[in-house]
């Protein structure tokens, strides 16, 4: 008898200090989940053939395309590029020595799939690169929503564990006294 009244008490300890709001690792608190962005991500895309590699971010209307070798990662120096952003043909221009170009759309892109196709002109160099740019942006924070809900499952689901564990232990309880 003893040993089932600890075990009941133990029991319900425990239940307690699982139900107990504060020890719920919140939204960047959890040690086993990955660190998720702190912001959203920007829409990229990536390109590559035998020599080059190019990659693309888009930031509103402003378009950063980072050229390398794609041997070895060298950035490309003294390059030329001319981009078919679906539609558009841009001539992005260079930004610094070290393989970064710049390009500013008149607006910014509707969202879907683009296709993208850059030449890239390096010295004797010259190759056709092609790629897609995604611009499902609502996704992500549609993937944010759809996770929100699973703290309170997880704790309905404990409650309700909890209370017919103690129901149980009442009627069992209540079955001896009787």
């Amino acid at each position: 008898m003893l040993f089932s009244f600890i075990s009941h008490r133990g029991l319900v300890a425990a239940m307690t200090l699982a139900l107990t709001p504060a020890l719920w690792a919140g939204e960047g608190h959890s040690h086993d989940a990955p660190v998720a962005a702190a912001g959203p991500a920007l829409p990229r895309f990536h390109a590559v053939s035998e020599d080059f590699e190019l990659v693309g971010v888009l930031q509103g209307k402003q378009l950063t395309l980072y050229l390398d070798h794609a041997a070895d990662n060298r950035p490309v120096k003294n390059a030329t590029l001319e981009l078919e952003l679906g539609a558009l043909k841009l001539r992005p221009t260079p930004h610094g020595e070290d393989g970064e170009f710049e390009a500013t759309l008149a607006e910014e892109l509707k969202p879907g799939t683009i296709p993208v196709t850059v030449t890239v002109s390096a010295g004797a160099q010259s190759d056709l690169l092609a790629g897609e740019l995604d611009l499902h942006a609502d996704k992500h924070a549609d993937d944010a929503a759809a996770l929100a809900w699973k703290p309170w499952a997880a704790g309905a689901l404990i409650a309700a564990a909890g209370a017919a564990v103690l129901l149980s232990l009442r009627a069992r309880r209540q079955g001896v006294a009787a």
